[in-house]
């Protein structure tokens, strides 16, 4: 097929100053077109005599597309808000179109988890932003609980001194040593002494005060451990980033959080053993038989657990319900809050609102983003379960743009529209996932030295390739030993087929296959038809079809 593609995109006057070493890659690859307009899910390129071609995309926005590009009950809801002249930004006043949303995501949460209980919105501006709100939020829970805790041993400490003070109890010798007291020398005739021969009551129950305050504030100190599933993908900011298990995006920035503890996709039960591996205990204090005893007072140190209910950029891996069983189950005892990351997953891509809805796992936070914002708005939702839910966040964690009208508006029209006909777009999700899933399979089927695996569920599926590091072909070589072969894979499909995707980002063999529900048995044929062309040329080695002129 001859590629009317263009080849680069269009060249500006000035240097490029946005992202210019990725542009330059992604051109050399044959990805760099510019897009002029985008419906369904077709985008619309000008080839070099002026026409317009169109590109069908099953790269579908990393996921932010269910709904399609310009899905015209969004885009009236935009040009409605415009026309009204309502405003975007109205900070410290109601926000009745953020209410609105919040209360039907609440709705749709309740429903699907089959719960009464309620979900709070914590509303940001992308993805990560809305992991890391989940994160503070669990670590402000966390710390609150820890100072309830330090009280009450203040309290009892308290008590014990006064004892001491008062010649009612002394500081047992396996207190003083586990605590490093020295026992001063008892002088009963200045009053102060407690006649026990244990040395100055006034000072030993300063001492004791000190030396466990001293103690407990180091313990408290250590920082919180946050647990994430190897190859998970949770974001790129500063806390985020270390829950991203992929080294090359979370090395450069180690230092600049607590790192995460990173499980085995495939031993859940592994959680088990970190949870015991990292219990922690405070020093608290009782008075038995006259005698002040040290007693270990376990305290909250478990961050979090964070996952996918389908792992995106770690290669379209769908979590195991029985996986999911034992995670609900280990935290649960372990009293770890379950963060689920449903921002690539979530607002009905797999056939459910919630992708972990399917596999019975239920969290404290779900994060939402990409499908929210209907194709339009960037917006993000992190929902917070009732029962770990501290209103007073809403003072330390506040954000400009977060909340306002116009996001909110749009994300209120995307989820009507999701919501609407019983739900039809859940069961349109889960009929063409089942459509292209049977078209990979048989293209497995007919080609199990080039297809390795299909993943998924509904519309977020994965097509993984086996490795070429072996091929005939130098640049089909070359570039699967450079970890780009996805990519050139992208590149001939785009110029030999007019079809758009892109491989996940830390299993770069796998394609991501991510339409919106509006697809159709065209292109769907189409997509089949490019597919066998392309593992026609892989196996035959065609290196001249699959790299073009």
């Amino acid at each position: 097929m001859t590629s009317d593609v263009p080849s680069t995109v269009h060249e500006p006057e000035l240097p490029e100053f946005a992202d210019p070493m990725l542009l330059q890659w992604l051109t050399s690859l044959g990805l760099g077109v510019e897009y002029v307009r985008g419906e369904g899910n077709t985008l619309f390129f000008v080839d070099e005599d002026g026409s317009e071609r169109a590109v069908l995309d099953f790269a579908g926005g990393y996921g932010a597309l269910v709904l399609g590009h310009n899905h015209p009950d969004v885009v009236a809801a935009v040009r409605a808000f415009l026309d009204a002249g309502t405003p975007t930004l109205a900070q410290g006043s109601r926000q009745p179109a953020a209410s609105a949303l919040a209360a039907l995501l609440n709705s749709v949460v309740q429903r699907e988890l089959g719960t009464k209980e309620p979900y709070f919105s914590v509303f940001s501006n992308s993805g990560a932003e809305s992991v890391e709100v989940a994160l503070k939020h669990a670590e402000f829970d966390r710390v609150a609980k820890v100072q309830v805790i330090l009280e009450e041993i203040a309290g009892h400490v308290v008590a014990a001194a006064d004892a001491v003070r008062a010649g009612d109890a002394k500081v047992a010798d396996s207190a003083r040593a586990a605590l490093g007291i020295d026992a001063a020398p008892d002088e009963p005739g200045n009053g102060t002494g407690n006649g026990t021969g244990n040395g100055d009551g006034v000072a030993d129950g300063e001492r004791l005060v000190d030396a466990v305050q001293r103690e407990n504030a180091r313990r408290s100190a250590r920082p919180p451990l946050f647990l994430a599933l190897e190859g998970s993908f949770h974001g790129k900011l500063i806390g985020s980033v270390q829950l991203t298990h992929n080294a090359g995006y979370r090395t450069p920035f180690a230092a600049l959080a607590a790192p995460a503890r990173f499980v085995p996709f495939d031993r859940p039960e592994a959680l088990g053993e970190v949870f015991e591996q990292e219990r922690g205990t405070l020093l608290d204090v009782v008075v038995e038989s006259g005698e002040v005893r040290l007693v270990e007072r376990g305290f909250p140190v478990l961050g979090a657990f964070v996952c996918e209910a389908i792992q995106g950029e770690g290669g379209i891996r769908a979590l195991p319900r029985g996986a999911a069983r034992e995670i609900q189950r280990l935290c649960a005892d372990a009293d770890c809050p379950v963060v689920v990351d449903e921002i690539q997953s979530g607002m009905g891509r797999t056939g459910a609102f919630l992708a972990s809805s399917l596999v019975g796992l239920r969290a404290d936070y779900y994060t939402l983003a990409k499908s929210l914002g209907g194709g339009i708005a960037k917006t993000a939702v992190t929902l917070i379960r009732g029962s770990r839910y501290r209103p007073e966040f809403e003072l330390v964690h506040t954000s400009t743009f977060a909340k306002d009208t116009f996001s909110s508006t749009v994300a209120l029209r995307t989820l009507e529209v999701l919501e609407a006909g019983d739900g039809r777009a859940y069961r349109l999700a889960r009929q063409w996932g089942e459509r292209l899933t049977e078209v990979f399979d048989e293209l497995r089927a007919a080609f199990p030295d080039v297809v390795k695996d299909v993943r998924g569920t509904g519309l977020m599926l994965g097509l993984e390739f086996h490795d070429q590091s072996g091929a005939a072909v130098a640049a089909i070589r070359e570039a699967a030993r450079a970890g780009t072969f996805g990519y050139l894979v992208s590149g001939y499909l785009l110029r030999a087929h007019r079809i758009r995707t892109f491989p996940t980002a830390s299993a770069v063999n796998t394609l991501r296959f991510e339409p919106s529900i509006l697809l159709t048995e065209g292109e769907v044929q189409q997509l089949e038809g490019a597919l066998r062309e392309l593992c026609t040329v892989l196996r035959e080695g065609d290196g001249r079809a699959f790299l073009g002129p």
